[in-house]
């Protein structure tokens, strides 16, 4: 029975999906009985009749016209939609670069970085952010996954991956990238940390340490992910917030810090406008990084240099 009944409303429903065609077939059935079977009807009821039949062909064929008008209406949105979501994720090369993190710093509470050594947010994003939230008074919540510059190995790596780009590129800085520069540029950013961290109280900020090699730089605002690289040969992508792929990189990068070593930079002792060595000595000895014993205070003086007056990498 159930089987019947879906049977009928299929056909229902197909009747009616074509009606102006069964209208048509039905009537030139009808008048074409006719004129076989007798002279029942007039030449002005066969005339007409035909007219009608003509008239609800024409009729069928705009309906199906309007179809096909909507189904490629519906098509032609959904690739504008498709172009627009591809226009949200682009690529940069050169100054764009610069100018696109510029945007980003705009208006944003919040930037999570994660990268290499971090010279780039020392030079700019954190000083540019922390000034923008002591003039407007706001929160501002930043966290920054790095290196480790307490493994030796990890930041041996990394040198010897900077280098093979920077010779890539005839780089006369490329023999600048040595495991001793890095160890000491990852320092510098746990020092800008700590530093920027007692001059805002509305500053939420934590560094994590990693003992990977990255080969990508990941800067996230409220507005967009800025995914950079050292490789000339290869692009820089922004991605938009209403973006999938930036929900994604949201989650991997939580996920990132989760695996990495936390510091308490709430151990860090007090530190002037122009720390002293004593101060960044005890500064690491308090968030549980202690500096190598083999560091002069010359060594030290370089690692506050890079900390607080860092040169921007993308200033040409």
């Amino acid at each position: 029975m159930a089987q019947r009944v879906g049977r009928l409303e299929f056909g229902v429903a197909w009747v009616i999906r074509n009606l102006d065609g069964v209208i048509a077939v039905g009537l030139g059935l009808t008048i074409g009985l006719m004129d076989v079977f007798g002279e029942l009807i007039s030449d002005k009821v066969s005339s007409g009749a035909t007219l009608l039949v003509l008239g609800t062909l024409a009729v069928g064929s705009l309906t199906e016209r309007m179809r096909r008008k909507s189904d490629i209406q519906e098509a032609v949105a959904d690739t504008r939609r498709a172009l627009e979501d591809l226009a949200m994720v682009r690529s940069l090369t050169g100054d764009q670069v610069g100018d696109a993190l510029e945007r980003a710093r705009a208006q944003t509470n919040l930037w999570y970085f994660k990268g290499g050594t971090g010279t780039y947010l020392r030079a700019v994003t954190l000083p540019r952010c922390v000034e923008a939230a002591t003039r407007q008074r706001t929160q501002l919540s930043v966290k920054i996954d790095i290196i480790n510059p307490a493994d030796e190995q990890t930041c041996a790596a990394y040198a010897r991956f900077r280098q093979t780009f920077a010779r890539r590129r005839n780089d006369d800085a490329a023999d600048a990238w040595t495991a001793d520069r890095t160890r000491k540029e990852a320092y510098a950013t746990v020092l800008a940390a700590c530093w920027f961290r007692q001059r805002l109280d509305t500053l939420e900020i934590s560094v994590h340490l990693s003992s990977g090699v990255p080969t990508l730089r990941f800067d996230l605002s409220e507005s967009c992910l800025v995914i950079t690289q050292d490789d000339p040969n290869r692009v820089n992508l922004l991605v938009a917030r209403d973006q999938p792929l930036y929900d994604y990189y949201v989650t991997e990068l939580h996920q990132s810090r989760e695996q990495a070593t936390a510091l308490d930079l709430r151990g860090a002792g007090p530190l002037g406008d122009a720390p002293t060595v004593d101060e960044v000595r005890a500064a690491f000895d308090g968030v549980g990084l202690p500096l190598p014993s083999v560091f002069s205070d010359a060594d030290v003086a370089e690692i506050v240099e890079k900390a607080l007056h860092a040169e921007d990498p993308y200033r040409r």
